[in-house]
């Protein structure tokens, strides 16, 4: 991110001082430097109400105020939660000042009387500062929009598949980055070796039987290895002699952040012949 000396010169700057000679002086200043957005008070009580009409970009505040000193000032914009950050520079003649205004929140502080020097450049300095944070706060929040915008696309589609496969398939089956089922629906289980009353709290053992367990280790394998699988075939033989078989396929799940959350897994029967 780069801040151009075009942004920097129309940056919006406000002068509070209770001296009309040095509000004079520095807006001579800042004029001569070519800032084209440049206002002024004497009113310590109004920088609050203006700061919320104009959010400006810097504010040079004198220290040494009648009925309102910039410690009380700057302690009154921090109310403002519509920006985190201050954007203060203090003036003052006081040495032992510098560091309560800093710890105050000041971002700098110019010293009195003004070199001239010093004044153009902590203000520039102090503009290009504020305005990258600026930047930076709009890209951010650009960035959580399009973030934001991506989640629903991705739960919308997300929704979509699930649909699709569950009236695509004879079954349907998801587990967690735990290996715990959330979802099942069909003879997953039991392929796996997962025993019923495990699950669902009712006791099946004759369900479990029958299965080629060198195809239900294969199974097995790449679901452990978060492997994806495309219609690997099973087969089972019931007590009566009857052989079927299921062909089912799988893929693991990851979020955003490319974390494994979990398992997903679809299926069908295709055959049952003695």
């Amino acid at each position: 991110m780069i801040v151009s000396a075009a942004d920097i010169l129309k940056a919006s700057i406000l002068i509070v001082d209770d001296q009309e000679s040095n509000v004079s002086l520095l807006e001579q200043l800042l004029g001569e430097a070519g800032y084209s957005c440049v206002s002024s008070t004497m009113h310590p009580q109004k920088v609050c109400a203006l700061h919320r009409k104009n959010r400006y970009d810097l504010i040079l505040l004198d220290l040494q105020m009648p009925g309102m000193d910039g410690f009380q000032v700057m302690e009154a914009l921090k109310t403002n939660d519509a920006d985190a950050y201050l954007p203060v520079v203090v003036l003052t003649a006081q040495p032992a000042h510098k560091l309560r205004a800093l710890q105050a929140g000041a971002k700098d502080f110019i010293s009195k009387p003004f070199d001239l020097v010093e004044v153009k450049t902590r203000i520039r300095n102090m503009l290009e500062v504020r305005l990258l944070y600026k930047m930076l706060e709009d890209y951010s929040k650009t960035l959580e929009q399009a973030v934001r915008e991506r989640t629903a696309e991705l739960r919308e589609s997300e929704a979509r598949y699930r649909s699709l496969t569950e009236l695509a398939s004879d079954w349907y089956w998801e587990q967690d980055d735990g290996g715990n089922f959330t979802k099942v629906s069909g003879p997953v289980l039991e392929m796996l070796g997962v025993r019923v009353d495990d699950f669902a709290g009712k006791r099946s053992d004759a369900a479990m039987g029958g299965w080629n367990e060198a195809e239900r280790d294969v199974l097995r394998a790449n679901i452990a290895a978060r492997q994806p699988f495309l219609d690997l075939v099973l087969t089972r033989v019931d007590g009566d002699g009857s052989r079927r078989k299921y062909q089912v396929s799988g893929e693991p799940m990851f979020n955003q952040s490319c974390r494994f959350i979990g398992y997903r897994g679809i299926g069908l029967e295709l055959l049952s012949r003695k």
